[in-house]
């Protein structure tokens, strides 16, 4: 069991509300989630429901309802479930013909136009349906729902945790995250014995969640060394949408697999020039940063070749096999080796190596199961469409 708790001081500091220069998640009227950056002075535009000025966020918490009016925010309370009473009516009397609805759509553009409320919208069109009254209750308040949806210009902010932004990315493109869902990445981070203090080794094509959420768990403390293919510090965009102070994502370094190799020299140009040879303030700025460059380089292949890491975590595109081959050797004893594939025969074809090979321990398979459900008063069922799956998850451990 973890020890780890944080000062109300760094809780404080940590939950500061939604500052400038944030990635703000909001979710709008019709249930989409939508990414916008929030910067002093700026306006910020959420599409076809219209816009506002950033300063009205700025400072306030997450998990709040506005609406949008001349481009001010008004502050929403919560609204209350409330219970569908059920009726002997049904929908089987109802014609949804042409004239159902006499309320044309240039009349309703008119009214916004003119600044009617999307509420008031909302009653002239139910008063002037024909076949409002034969409808069900919850016919009745699907309709409602779907016309908020279309008129109304309210969102809330969405706090940047771990969950809802792993649930925003699935949403938007799960192959970038390489269908990592949410409950399949919280098994490779209990699996991995992810902690505050240890020191892991990851493999992170998957756009930076699985980096994400050992970072968000390690909350600044020990060392995270990340291998990718590119020369430069890899992009994590889910990493950027959490908004980290730089206190947690300080313990991340990084190197591509080229300078990971033991027998590599780096080719660099000279750092260490004489003062009387540096002819002006630029070039000795030049200098000094290309000498920090290579200080940093160095110190993180120490890092790595020093060895005694608790852990290695693998989201890639390339063979599991090959890369547990050249990182296993910086493990420590009992570190575990999770592998995460969006193909079963990925990580099948790995569990049949590593079982003929005795320095990994009990390689198994699995796979995660989720299922949603709405709940409501009255209305409690699974949801029609779900996601078929999380991907599977190989976990070994090293003797």
């Amino acid at each position: 069991m973890s020890t780890f708790k944080l000062s109300k001081s760094e809780q404080k500091s940590r939950d500061p509300g939604i500052q400038s220069g944030d990635l703000v998640l909001v979710r709008l009227p019709n249930g989409d989630v939508k990414s916008v950056k929030v910067e002093k002075n700026m306006t910020v535009v959420i599409g076809k429901f219209g816009s506002f000025y950033a300063n009205e966020l700025i400072g306030q918490p997450y998990g709040l309802t506005y609406e949008i009016e001349d481009k001010r925010l008004k502050y929403l309370p919560p609204r209350t479930l409330e219970e569908v009473e059920d009726t002997d009516a049904t929908n089987e009397l109802i014609n949804d013909g042409e004239f159902v609805q006499p309320l044309t759509v240039d009349e309703i553009q008119a009214l916004k136009r003119s600044g009617v409320h999307a509420s008031d919208i909302i009653k002239k069109q139910i008063e002037q349906h024909a076949n409002y009254s034969l409808k069900t209750e919850y016919s009745k308040d699907k309709y409602k729902k779907r016309k908020e949806a279309k008129y109304s210009k309210i969102f809330s902010t969405i706090e940047p945790t771990l969950f809802n932004v792993c649930e925003y990315w699935f949403q938007k493109d799960q192959n970038r995250l390489r269908d990592l869902r949410i409950d399949a990445l919280s098994q490779v981070l209990n699996l991995a014995n992810i902690r505050p203090g240890g020191r892991y080794l990851a493999v992170d094509d998957a756009s930076g969640i699985v980096v994400a959420g050992i970072l968000e768990r390690m909350g600044g403390q020990g060392k995270v060394i990340t291998i990718c293919h590119t020369d430069s510090p890899p992009a994590y965009p889910v990493l950027e949408q959490l908004n980290f102070p730089s206190s947690v994502t300080d313990i991340l370094i990084s190197l591509n697999w080229a300078t990971a190799e033991e027998d590599y020299t780096p080719i660099l140009p000279p750092s260490d020039i004489p003062d009387d040879q540096v002819k002006s303030e630029r070039q000795k700025y030049r200098l000094n940063k290309r000498k920090a460059i290579l200080d940093l380089l160095n110190n993180t292949r120490e890092e790595l070749f020093s060895g005694e890491f608790e852990g290695l975590v693998i989201s890639s595109e390339y063979d599991p096999y090959s890369i547990i081959e050249r990182l296993s050797p910086y493990l420590a004893g009992s570190a575990s080796i999770v592998v995460h594939s969006p193909f079963n025969q990925i990580v099948v074809d790995l569990q049949a190596k590593l079982r003929n090979l005795p320095q990994y321990l009990c390689p198994t398979v699995t796979e995660t199961w989720l299922r949603r459900y709405q709940v409501l008063p009255g209305r409690t069922h699974p949801m029609m469409a779900m996601s078929g799956s999380g991907g599977f998850i190989l976990h070994a451990i090293q003797m």
